[in-house]
């Protein structure tokens, strides 16, 4: 297939129906899965492993070197799952010796001028809006959305099934399948409308809802609240996922509501 105007290194592997527009630029190392659009204007650098049906807006930068002084120039990897959108002016920056590579999961939407720093692990069907930055090892589960101008820090987890509202800072863990808000971001409830959108039960709303009251609204410490929940709730996969997830949260979890109470003159 002939790409006008674009510039592809012989031995970038490009995938079969892939459409790349003028003026894009393919370094080295690279492959590019099948029925996959890129572009005007779009760098991919050494190093990137795109899947199929990809559509990569112009601006885009996928693969670049790391921002972190302590990388030397070490070969590691940008991972982008099938059917993910990258819009414009997106920045995905490859792995370090850290972890060896940088992956985005299939079905994600990227709004424009998000950034995924070096070694992220991004699951399937998350959304970031506009802006979101996220800084190096930061971890974000399955069905997770970011609203715009969020900024998590390095090291972060963002557990599955949550929703994080826009122009929040994330400094700690975000357990799966709640709603995080204010500042500093704090529990402001559960995801119920997405939940209920990808299929959960009321029953099981109606639980994960009881055993996160019981984790930020009995007044428990974090250990008796998960011990609490252990022998009260049924096992499942959604309280043993959250269990799991607190448990192993060494960075500790975002806080619960805060109530302010009103002041009279």
């Amino acid at each position: 297939m002939e790409y006008p105007l674009v510039h592809i290194d012989p031995s970038a592997r490009i995938g079969n129906n892939v459409r790349i527009e003028p003026f894009t630029c393919i370094h080295g190392d690279v492959e590019i899965g099948d029925d996959t659009w890129i572009g005007s204007n779009v760098t991919i650098y050494e190093g990137a492993r795109i899947g199929k049906h990809c559509r990569i807006f112009p601006g885009a930068v996928i693969s670049a070197v790391p921002q972190d002084l302590k990388f030397k120039g070490e070969q590691t990897t940008t991972h982008i799952g099938d059917h993910t959108c990258i819009r414009e002016c997106v920045t995905v920056n490859r792995g370090t010796s850290a972890a060896g590579r940088t992956e985005i999961g299939s079905h994600c939407l990227l709004m424009a001028y998000v950034h995924v720093a070096h070694d992220c692990i991004i699951g399937n069907h998350v959304i970031m809006a506009n802006s979101v930055n996220l800084a190096g090892h930061v971890t974000v589960q399955d069905w997770a959305i970011l609203e715009g101008y969020v900024g998590v820090s390095q090291f972060v987890t963002i557990g599955a099934h949550s929703f994080i509202a826009g122009q929040t800072g994330v400094r700690k863990n975000v357990p799966p399948f709640v709603r995080a808000a204010r500042e500093p971001l704090s529990y402001i409830g559960i995801n119920s409308v997405g939940l209920s959108r990808r299929g959960f039960s009321e029953t099981m709303v109606q639980e994960i809802q009881d055993m996160y009251r019981t984790i930020y609204q009995r007044g428990l410490n974090m250990v008796a609240a998960l011990e609490h929940i252990e022998q009260t709730f049924t096992p499942s996969t959604h309280r043993d996922t959250i269990l799991a997830f607190i448990r192993s949260s060494e960075k500790g979890v975002i806080r619960g509501p805060q109530f302010s109470q009103s002041k009279t003159d």
